[in-house]
């Protein structure tokens, strides 16, 4: 019997999970399409809590408000910087801190892991931190912003999970060809670890984007000051100017407070866009990332060139790929 053209039937346990994803969906989407939509809509509208979905009118009042700041491409420029620069330096410290902690034959690795581990839950405080910034000569400076959380523990925890799953026999054939620890890890581990430092790009990119906090303690000269710092600055003197035209009562500034509800939305989208457009390119190795250290395979199918030892110092390569078992 031919049960080609037939299709099928889905299971309750099926259609709950379909519901359930379909609702969590709308929850996500939602709020984007909210927050757009309130971004060009008519001040008064938004104000007023007539935007539900679809923009109520259009207006891009919120847009010229944030961009008659001169500051906000200064901002731009600064965050862009501290992402690309800053998301360099973390890779640098915490991805190769990540492979040192799985091998076990280090001298006190797990004191080391240890103590990383307890930075994790404690700290100094901020008042020692300031003063350590101060000594350092850092305050001020876009360095503080570069080097402070450099390192992330978390993450680094996740490089490690990810490493001390790779083939053992890997590491082994390159060692008894001669190679070191730092070149069988630059020529063997990361062209293996394309996922994982998708995933570790878009969460340090992601945090130096949204940061804030340490510009505000640590910076006071606008030249080194990232946008977020702009945004918030633009959004507070918008509100607290509308508050005190509010006071007297006119219709100028009845228009100034819903403007600034408008501004509200605009900030968001502002800041938000560029990680936005940035995210489809990552979103295959995040998603392939994601589940790092939480899966057990069987066997894995590695697309890398078999090993030859040769009498040099260097390795030498053929075209022949490896499946090699896993424990």
């Amino acid at each position: 019997m031919d049960f080609a053209g037939k299709k099928k039937k889905k299971s309750g346990f099926d259609i709950t999970v379909s519901v359930i994803t379909l609702l969590i969906v709308i929850m996500i989407l939602y709020p984007l399409i909210l927050v757009v939509s309130s971004s060009v809509s008519e001040p008064i509208a938004v104000a007023s809590g007539e935007v539900l979905l679809l923009p109520n009118g259009f207006s891009l009042d919120g847009y010229i408000r944030v961009f008659q700041d001169d500051n906000i491409m200064l901002g731009y420029m600064n965050t862009i910087f501290y992402a690309i620069v800053g998301t360099l330096i973390n890779l640098l410290v915490t991805v190769p801190a990540g492979y040192v902690l799985t091998k076990v034959e280090v001298p006190g690795a797990k004191i080391i892991m240890m103590l990383i581990l307890f930075t994790m839950y404690f700290s100094g405080g901020m008042i020692p931190t300031f003063l350590l910034v101060k000594s350092l000569h850092l305050y001020n400076t876009r360095w503080v912003l570069l080097i402070l959380g450099a390192f992330n523990v978390y993450n680094c925890i996740i490089c490690r999970s990810f490493f001390a799953g790779l083939p053992k026999e890997l590491e082994e054939a390159a060692f008894i060809d001669g190679s070191s620890y730092m070149k069988t890890f630059v020529t063997i581990i990361l062209p293996l670890s394309k996922a994982l430092l998708g995933v570790m790009v878009l969460y340090f990119m992601v945090a130096h984007w949204n940061a804030y906090f340490n510009a505000m303690i640590y910076t006071y000269d606008k030249e080194i000051q990232p946008l977020q710092l702009f945004l918030r600055r633009i959004l507070i003197l918008e509100q607290n100017s509308a508050d005190m035209m509010l006071g007297g009562g006119d219709e100028y500034a009845a228009q100034q407070q819903y403007i600034a509800a408008l501004i509200k939305y605009a900030v968001i989208v502002v800041s938000s866009l560029p990680l936005m457009i940035i995210y489809p390119f990552l979103q295959k190795y995040f998603e392939k990332g994601v589940m790092i250290g939480s899966e057990n395979f069987s066997t894995l199918d590695i697309s890398i060139q078999n090993l030859i030892p040769t009498s040099g110092t260097g390795i030498y390569y053929t075209n022949v790929p490896l499946k090699i078992a896993v424990q």
